[in-house]
């Protein structure tokens, strides 16, 4: 019965006492297991602080870390500060939709392309630093010299750096039917949009290069090494990433 008896006590709820009535104007009364979770709460407070002054006492001035100047300070708060993106939305969309095989044989269409366009149009219209130089034998000659009479041609075609045709060959021509406003006009929009074209061309046959070589960087990474490569310079938009091997001797 001793040993029932001293069971029930100890199983017995602790209970404390609430505020009395005299004294509600001072508000909750505090319990121990509040003042348990007060204590832990400036213990661990403390030992925030005393860390803290301990890491200011040994902070060396010298030391530097790259977060100090990829973040910044906004309203109190440490912010990461953007990166700039190595891929554009169409070579992200194309790098993880399409296999390396399939970028490949894209940029070979697209190469093909651009050569049979630059063929067609050889860039005669476009400016180039070039200069016609013309060889006279004294100084007076150089002074007078006629760039129309020398060339053959008529003075308003000399601004042409191609289909320039001379005087006797202007006298056989009928250029009426040949030489009016509208057909010139068609000639020179067919020609910008060819132009239009060949550049868009060149834009994608680009983007495609750099989309195959990230993606041949990538494979060679996932590629099994004794030692890691190292990073030279990081991928943009416009250029791949580089990387270094250690030279490996093969047998």
């Amino acid at each position: 019965m001793a040993s029932l008896r001293n069971a029930f006590k100890s199983n017995k709820a602790h209970r404390e006492r609430h505020q009395p009535e005299a004294r509600a104007h001072l508000g909750f009364l505090e319990k121990k297991k509040d003042y348990r979770e007060r204590a832990r709460d400036f213990n661990e407070k403390k030992g925030a602080l005393k860390g803290l002054h301990k890491r200011a006492l040994n902070k060396n001035p010298d030391e530097f870390y790259f977060h100090m100047i990829r973040s910044r300070m906004e309203e109190g708060e440490h912010v990461e500060t953007p990166k700039e993106e190595e891929c554009t939305p169409e070579q992200l969309k194309l790098m993880q939709t399409q296999d390396l095989k399939y970028i490949a044989h894209k940029r070979l269409v697209e190469s093909k392309k651009i050569d049979k366009l630059q063929a067609q149009l050889h860039l005669i219209d476009a400016e180039k630093p070039n200069n016609h130089v013309f060889f006279v034998d004294t100084k007076e000659e150089a002074k007078n010299l006629n760039v129309a009479e020398r060339l053959q041609t008529h003075p308003s075609l000399l601004s042409r750096k191609s289909n320039r045709p001379r005087l006797e060959d202007l006298k056989k021509m009928d250029l009426s039917k040949i030489l009016n406003d509208e057909t010139t006009e068609n000639v020179a929009e067919e020609r910008m949009k060819s132009y239009r074209q060949l550049e868009k061309r060149i834009a994608r046959e680009k983007q495609l290069m750099v989309a195959q070589q990230k993606m041949e960087m990538k494979k060679m990474l996932r590629a099994k090494s004794c030692k890691p490569p190292v990073r030279i310079a990081p991928g943009t938009k416009s250029t791949p990433p580089i990387y270094k091997w250690k030279h490996e001797r093969k047998r």
